[in-house]
């Protein structure tokens, strides 16, 4: 008789956990990056009143008698389906397409996240709101993320400095009309930085002769005839070097004229680039795909200026939440595998979207039916108990 009593209790610790589990669930229907948990049930240990027999001469076996105990709860699974995308527009709100966390740093403890929304503190830190942990990935250097270095924390700061850089060669292209009138002049300029931002003209001249075309510079470059072959392709010079004063220190730049050509009836030769910059400050960043955040500076130019982390699991599902919308690493969920977005499969990342929850509700509501309709079972089987025990008392008045 008593087996069936504590066979009810237990029944009640169990759906009373599924309720919890479901319950939670329920709050969480509208939390960013919440991955919704399922409760699964096993049953306990059984006494075995009779044991199996095997078969002999003229009998058959027969099999064990056991009365079970209860029922137990065997685990809490978190269910890592990808929640549906929320768009938000906002620059800072980051969705992981995928498998994988991004990594954020809490004090001295390194936890997880599928959590994206991010903002920025006062220092320009990349952190999550509410918890406070802040974004992990890798600083650019000079525009270069070195990926095998250690991970560190993301700071983005509004004016950040993007370095001057002295120009060391340009490179010019297009045609010089091969029929064109002789004397014709054509100029083209552009502008060169030396190693503080400091600026500076290089000038070119093309001058069409009865031979042909030359070039020349003001920077101290001597007057060159240009040769064309048959095809209409540059034979010499096919670079030249030029020196040109700046309002600093003068620089000397390598010219590449190797596409130019000769061809007739039409001029198209311009400066197609050189390779310095003066220095310039942020204005705006934007989210790539793979994690890299590039940033816009006041010299119109874009610089990347880091690149956040992803980790991935081999069980996921063991990693244990400590609230925040954070996980840790446990025993049994294996070491994170750090890498960049799109890559070991790691999924992608959509700028201006939060993953939301993936809390089902009409399963959810379901599964609160079951556990409640389990519950009234279960207290159902200690009334029924207590009854007869009732009733066992009772025959003797």
């Amino acid at each position: 008789m008593l087996r069936s009593l504590f066979a009810g209790i237990s029944g009640l610790r169990a759906h009373q956990t599924m309720l919890d589990v479901t319950g939670n669930n329920i709050a969480n229907v509208n939390t960013t990056g919440y991955k919704a948990s399922q409760t699964q049930f096993q049953d306990t240990l059984s006494q075995l009143l009779q044991g199996a027999g095997a078969a002999q001469n003229g009998r058959g076996g027969t099999n064990p008698a056991q009365v079970g105990l209860g029922v137990q709860v065997a685990g809490i699974t978190a269910n890592f389906t990808q929640g549906s995308a929320q768009l938000t527009n906002r620059a800072t709100d980051m969705m992981i397409s995928g498998d994988g966390f991004f990594v954020v740093r809490r004090g001295n403890e390194t936890l997880y996240t599928r959590a994206g929304s991010f903002d920025f503190d006062a220092t320009g830190q990349m952190t999550l709101p509410g918890a406070g942990a802040l974004v992990q990935g890798w600083m650019a250097v000079n525009g270069v993320i070195d990926m095998n270095a250690p991970l560190t924390d993301l700071r983005i700061p509004v004016g950040a400095l993007m370095a001057a850089k002295e120009s060391t060669s340009a490179i010019y292209e297009g045609n010089l009309q091969a029929d064109a009138e002789d004397g014709l002049i054509l100029n083209r300029d552009v502008i060169v930085y030396d190693a503080e931002g400091n600026e500076g003209t290089l000038s070119l001249q093309f001058t069409k002769t009865a031979t042909g075309w030359e070039v020349s510079s003001d920077g101290g470059l001597t007057t060159q005839p240009m040769t064309f072959d048959g095809s209409g392709n540059l034979v010499t010079p096919t670079s030249l070097t030029a020196t040109v004063a700046t309002t600093g220190a003068p620089v000397t730049i390598t010219v590449d004229l190797s596409t130019v050509t000769g061809f007739a009836g039409v001029d198209t030769i311009k400066n197609q680039s050189q390779d310095g910059y003066a220095a310039g400050t942020l204005t705006s960043f934007q989210l790539g795909a793979d994690g890299t955040i590039t940033g816009t500076f006041t010299n119109s130019l874009k610089q990347t200026i880091g690149m956040i982390a992803m980790a991935n699991f081999n069980n996921p599902a063991g990693l244990e939440k400590v609230g925040g919308s954070l996980f840790t690493t446990s025993v049994n969920s294996g070491q994170a595998l750090i890498g960049p977005a799109g890559t070991g499969g790691r999924g992608s990342l959509s700028g201006g979207t939060l993953e939301m929850s993936n809390v089902d509700l009409s399963a959810e509501f379901t599964s609160l039916i079951i556990a409640q309709r389990g519950f009234q079972a279960n207290s159902r089987v200690i009334t029924t108990s207590d009854e007869i025990l009732g009733e066992l008392m009772n025959l003797k008045r």
